[in-house]
């Protein structure tokens, strides 16, 4: 298969600092004895991001001169162009607010728009540090579980419309898509959502980071372009970093059309220290300019390459071990699998991938306790790094298949 941007050609990224790679941190999340894992667990790619980038970054370099600096000047109409003519969404320019992270942006607006005591709400099994962000701040996790109907998750309306309802409940934290199951959710469902939530006077967090990453067949429906009504009582987040794998370079942006929170926002930024505009990365700015400008044709072969993946090991395990099933992947490069049916407690699973398959994933328990038995696994890696995850985890599992 040709291969124009070497998704095929494996990095070395051992001694560069990556989370993902360096034994500290393996033996840090996984024990003491860990630190020799293959790891598959943080959501970053293995691959170089696109030429266009670089060009870009190696270009402000050569000035020599990083002082003090305004956001990048083309970097707004960069992104507002790329949303609306990949999504349908027109972005005002003044909605849009700089921030170091999704991540840390959770964290501002439960702070901004919460008080301690208040109630947060996720659907789990959900990407876990949103319950950390929320219990760290004296928040009260609120769970609306997502229901597991045919190996298809869905949204659970009637449960959400009593949780809703409760008064304390201040604001909801949607995935879209979602992390770790890879939903990508239909208007129809963002509406019925967006409804409740509008009812009760929940804000709503829409945290799009993966909105990029749709695989063939599937598309993703931005909240905020979905009516005036939802845009108004809702903030988005977005990212080139998931995209363009640019996590390192700490840029994002809230997306806040409502005067209101976006002025609330803008003094608790000033509290912070940051400018009322908020706060990001001179290079993530202009990394993230250079993707949207330029990097649409990478994107369009990086998806093809990691279905590809996708499709390569979903044949492979649930042929090489029966009853286990890799769900279908409409969104992110991070697959679930469902392991449940091999008979074996979480505990015993996670003990088996770790000291048996010598793998690092990311263990369904940590997204919730409907995630146990589950395992969320990177597949946005050369092909060759895995197969060889795959040859581990089915060498790993065979004996226990009946």
């Amino acid at each position: 298969m040709r291969d124009p941007w070497h998704f095929d050609q494996i990095i070395d990224r051992s001694n560069t600092g990556s989370v993902k790679w360096e034994s500290s941190v393996l033996k840090q999340k996984f024990g003491k004895r860990r630190g020799n894992l293959l790891p598959f667990w943080v959501a970053d790619m293995d691959f170089a991001c696109p030429d266009v980038i670089l060009n870009a970054m190696e270009q402000r370099l050569s000035h020599k001169v990083f002082g003090y600096s305004l956001n990048d000047s083309r970097h707004n109409e960069a992104l507002i162009n790329w949303f609306n003519r990949r999504h349908g969404w027109q972005i005002q320019e003044d909605s849009i607010v700089n921030t170091p992270g999704i991540v840390p942006a959770v964290h501002y607006l439960i702070q901004c728009f919460t008080k301690p005591g208040d109630g947060v709400l996720i659907q789990p099994p959900v990407y876990y540090p949103f319950a950390h962000a929320i219990q760290t701040n004296g928040r009260h996790v609120v769970e609306n579980p997502l229901v597991l109907n045919n190996y298809r998750y869905d949204m659970d309306f009637k449960d959400l419309e009593e949780k809703t309802r409760d008064p304390r409940v201040k604001l909801a934290i949607l995935c879209s898509p979602h992390n770790p199951v890879g939903r990508v959710w239909q208007r129809d469902e963002l509406e019925r959502f967006g409804a409740l939530c509008l009812k009760n006077n929940v804000l709503v967090f829409a945290d799009e980071i993966h909105c990029d990453l749709v695989m063939p067949g599937f598309k993703h429906t931005s909240y905020q372009s979905i009516s005036p009504e939802l845009s108004q009582g809702a903030i988005a987040g977005i990212a080139a970093s998931k995209t363009f794998n640019l996590a390192g370079l700490a840029h994002s942006c809230l997306i806040i059309p409502n005067e209101t929170y976006r002025h609330e926002m803008g003094s608790f930024f000033d509290c912070l220290g940051f400018n009322s505009t908020g706060t990001s990365n001179l290079f993530g700015a202009i990394a993230a300019r250079a993707a949207y400008e330029d990097g649409e044709p990478w994107l369009v072969d990086l998806i093809s390459y990691i279905y590809d993946n996708f499709l390569y090991l979903k044949k492979r395990i649930e042929k090489e071990l029966p009853g286990v099933r890799v769900f279908d992947l409409e969104a992110t490069y991070l697959p679930w699998m469902d392991l449940n049916p091999l008979g074996l407690s979480p505990e015993k699973i996670v003990q088996v991938i770790e000291e048996t398959a010598k793998i690092a994933l990311d263990h369904g328990n940590w997204f919730g306790q409907s995630g146990a038995g589950f395992e969320r696994i990177n597949i946005a890696c050369p092909r060759q790094l895995l197969s060889r995850a795959a040859d581990r985890l089915i060498a790993a599992f065979v004996p226990f298949c009946k």
